[in-house]
């Protein structure tokens, strides 16, 4: 919410004395995005825009405007709202990533790929455009392109979760498993070596990620122990459960198999993507 109160902010305090009216309609926005209210502040951005449609500032407000909308789940307006921030001030970063970040929940990995690569037009070394392609081209089997931004990532920030991470999901997509391992392996040796800067969070994803190679490379005792650790360091992590749940279930020990999966149902796993699990437990 702060983003949207010093953006806003900003508008009252530049907008001349003799736009007022418009003045007070960012200033009503920004009290009812104080107080949660989106519905409202929604309404008085809309009526700011209509009050002075030429305004400069304007394409902050529809970025604003877009930002209420995604957070309503109003997607499709939200997408207009960022067009139309976008038709005015085409270059701005911030509005492009939030744009491509909707696009990407929507499935619309085409627009996505190009606002983030216009964004690295721009800014070539910028996290969140870096990850972010990277990712979408991994889903689209572009892998020589994936590693290519990964690379790049962590050139400049070499120790970045995310990007190490995906680099070694990347190793592990293209069945180069030895590759995998070694970087998940590091990671997590780090925090034995009290070198690490992960959370204990961070480490059960990595232990998480580690087991998934293992049991591709049908190492399934090696892929237990690793979900073991990785629920002893975050007992929320509804990931674990399902991925140790098809190990025993592997293992025809349906018993445990379907406690896990009800533990991953508890922690946030939707039942649709787990009834089918589940049944195989009876």
């Amino acid at each position: 919410m702060k983003q949207f109160m010093v953006i806003l902010f900003g508008l009252v305090i530049a907008t001349s004395l003799s736009a007022q009216t418009y003045a007070e309609w960012c200033d009503r926005a920004l009290s009812a995005i104080a107080h949660d209210s989106l519905p409202q502040a929604e309404h008085y951005i809309r009526q700011a825009l209509k009050q002075d449609p030429a305004n400069s500032h304007n394409a902050l407000l529809f970025s604003n405007l877009g930002h209420i909308q995604h957070n309503q789940h109003k997607y499709d307006e939200a997408l207009e709202s960022y067009n139309l921030a976008l038709g005015i001030a085409p270059r701005n970063v911030p509005i492009l990533l939030n744009r491509a970040a909707l696009c990407m929940e929507l499935g619309k990995y085409g627009q996505a790929q190009a606002d983030y690569s216009l964004v690295l037009d721009l800014q070539p070394g910028n996290r969140e455009a870096l990850l972010m392609r990277a990712y979408v081209y991994r889903q689209r089997n572009d892998y020589h392109s994936a590693r290519a931004d990964y690379d790049t990532l962590l050139k400049h920030i070499p120790q970045d979760f995310e990007g190490r991470l995906g680099l070694a999901m990347l190793e592990q997509k293209e069945k180069r498993y030895d590759a995998s391992l070694a970087l998940l392996t590091r990671m997590v040796d780090e925090k034995a070596e009290g070198s690490s800067l992960l959370t204990s969070s961070q480490h059960a994803v990595v232990y998480v990620a580690r087991a998934g190679v293992e049991k591709e490379r049908g190492n399934n005792d090696r892929a237990l122990m690793d979900l073991d650790e990785a629920i002893r360091l975050d007992a929320s992590l509804a990931e674990a459960y399902l991925a140790r749940g098809q190990i025993y279930l592997l293992q025809k020990k349906k018993d445990f198999a379907r406690q896990d999966f009800e533990r991953a149902v508890a922690l946030g796993i939707p039942m649709v993507e787990m009834r089918g699990w589940l049944e195989q437990c009876k």
